[in-house]
């Protein structure tokens, strides 16, 4: 197979953010394993169900059921649902920095790979650099790199979208020492 109120202050908190997917990602083969699963070859459709895992380059997916679709001209739509759905996606490389993983849930998460947008519908959680966003919609433009969250989609008012930014280092400080290094007794 080939491959809302937006919340602005948060975009450019996290101008990477929605950078999510490798590249790459787009021309891997997409590997499905279910406990069943049924297909409609006419219409394009396949339904995975019981312990589903979906993944197409560094972009994985765990749920009950997955819903996958195929346009004509071979672009992949699927739409996953469980209490909750996992995704994890790692970014590309950025300088000298390796990519980042990027980890989610919610009780539905759409891919599209026209459009290249991953939305996470209901209870909706990502995860990325110690950084978190909690809604209940939550969108991810890999081509244009926006990354908006909102209470529901469409913007209602009702609800709260909260997000955790952990402060960063500047681009050329050095690299904290790891906890190995700061457990370590002080020298005599």
């Amino acid at each position: 197979m080939p491959a809302g109120a937006a919340l602005a202050a948060l975009a450019l908190c996290l101008p990477a953010a929605a950078a999510l997917a490798e590249k790459a990602d787009r021309d891997k083969p997409t590997q499905i394993e279910a406990d069943r699963m049924s297909a409609d070859d006419a219409r394009r459709v396949s339904i995975f169900e019981g312990n589903v895992v979906f993944s197409k380059g560094t972009i994985s997916l765990r749920a009950e059921r997955i819903v996958v679709r195929q346009d004509a001209d071979g672009f992949l739509q699927a739409s996953a649902s469980g209490k909750p759905v996992r995704f994890r996606q790692r970014s590309d490389p950025r300088g000298a920095r390796e990519g980042v993983w990027a980890e989610g849930e919610a009780l539905r998460i759409e891919i599209d790979d026209r459009s290249q947008k991953v939305e996470l519908f209901e209870q909706a959680r990502v995860l990325r650099d110690q950084d978190e966003v909690r809604g209940e919609y939550i969108a991810l433009d890999q081509r244009s790199e926006v990354f908006s969250a909102s209470a529901a989609k469409g913007g209602s008012t009702q609800g709260r979208v909260r997000a955790v930014i952990q402060p960063k280092a500047p681009a050329d400080a050095p690299a904290a020492p790891g906890k190995a290094e700061t457990d370590k007794p002080p020298a005599r």
